[in-house]
């Protein structure tokens, strides 16, 4: 399918179709560690992306003869399982119409709620220019095979004006995020609380020790023995309580990443002894901590938050880390230091009156996620944010 005299439109139905070194020499550090080939072949060979889940690979490249000048990760999804960007009430209202929602095609990095390029472009070229190419040939091919429309999940901010372009609807969201203000201790960090917010969490900082649980961080060659299948159990543990909870990751998942993606994975471990009782498994790029898949095996009070944020955050400061993304949800990070911030998706529905529908919608929510910014920002507990 060609875009323009100079480029070449393929759509691929696995990453294997794209030679690695070609993929990842359109990665930038805005891409984060997701977007490499890698963490994508991964997804799609241990059956965790897979059509078997309403995953169907279709990965948007653009080509210049043999040579790849853009690509972004694509899928035809039956569902919005492992997405993160929740449209499912669109979906009700839409079948109620008569309107069928699904499939539909997300550019979007699988059950990964992390903001980052959307588009990889290769260096020199123009970016807008290819961009704006990759999505009107994505436009084309929703349209040919019947698809609902096209939605680009967590793509960056510097990425929204090509978009709109296009004739993308906007959508908001909010993660709670923590921010390297500079810090050289983690005591610089609690300073900025209010004394009450700051002694509650120096309670809950001391709690491991007073239950004899010790907590660290593996990262790099330490990884080697780490078992799979533990990680794998530590993620079961979450999902198997919730009765929404789907097991969308395989085991040979985690073991692809200890084993082809080792330098870009931490595990923060909790043990009393020689047992493991609690663990995070964790991403990490040159500057920025992606938080990830938590577990646990016992329960105890405040383990959460020492495993998943605490400890982080002090292993951050000390490691000159800009950002600690833990992940969506979970209003109880504000109250612990964690900012709110803004993440984006784009949403682009073929059929008019749905298409009306969902913009009109947006269009109150975005006014309703940023009236609540003010309010979110003082619930942080620092000084002056009240």
């Amino acid at each position: 399918m060609s875009t323009s005299p100079h480029t070449t439109l393929r759509i691929l139905p696995s990453i294997h179709e794209v030679p690695r070194a070609a993929w990842d020499g359109l990665v930038d550090e805005a891409a984060v560690p997701f977007l490499e080939w890698a963490f994508l072949a991964a997804l799609e060979d241990s059956g965790s992306a897979v059509p078997e889940h309403g995953w169907h690979p279709r990965h948007l490249t653009l080509w210049r003869g043999p040579t790849l000048v853009a690509a972004a990760p694509a899928y035809i999804k039956d569902d919005s399982q492992g997405e993160f960007v929740f449209d499912t009430h669109w979906a009700t209202a839409a079948e109620r119409a008569g309107v069928r929602y699904y499939p539909k095609l997300v550019v979007a990095v699988p059950f990964t709620p992390a903001t980052g390029r959307r588009v990889l472009v290769a260096p020199g070229e123009d970016r807008a220019a290819l961009e704006a190419e990759l999505y009107a040939g994505a436009l084309e091919f929703a349209r040919a095979e019947q698809l609902s429309g096209i939605h680009v999940l967590y793509p960056t901010e510097e990425e929204l004006p090509v978009l709109e372009a296009r004739g993308f609807a906007m959508r908001l969201g909010v993660q709670y995020q923590w921010r390297n203000a500079g810090y050289r201790t983690l005591e610089d960090f609690l300073a900025r609380f209010h004394a009450k917010r700051r002694n509650q969490v120096r309670r809950e900082l001391r709690a491991p020790q007073e239950q004899g649980i010790h907590v660290r961080t593996l990262r790099g060659d330490a990884l080697a023995d780490v078992d799979p299948d533990t990680v794998y159990r530590l993620y079961a543990s979450t999902v198997d309580k919730y009765p929404w909870g789907s097991r969308l990751l395989t085991r040979d998942f985690f073991a692809r990443m200890l084993s082809s993606f080792r330098h870009r994975c931490e595990l923060v471990e909790a043990r009393r002894g020689e047992c493991l009782v609690a663990g995070a498994f964790n991403f990490r790029a040159a500057h920025v901590l992606y938080g990830r898949y938590w577990g646990c095996f016992e329960e105890h009070p405040f383990l959460h938050f020492n495993v998943c944020l605490y400890h982080p955050v002090a292993e951050g400061i000390a490691g000159g880390l800009s950002r600690f993304e833990p992940g969506a949800g979970g209003e109880h990070k504000l109250t612990r230091g964690f900012e709110p911030q803004l993440t984006y998706s784009a949403h682009l529905l073929l059929h008019p009156g749905l298409e009306r529908a969902v913009r009109g919608f947006l269009e109150h929510e975005r006014a309703a996620v940023r009236g609540g910014l003010p309010q979110w920002r003082a619930e942080t507990g620092f000084k002056g944010e009240a």
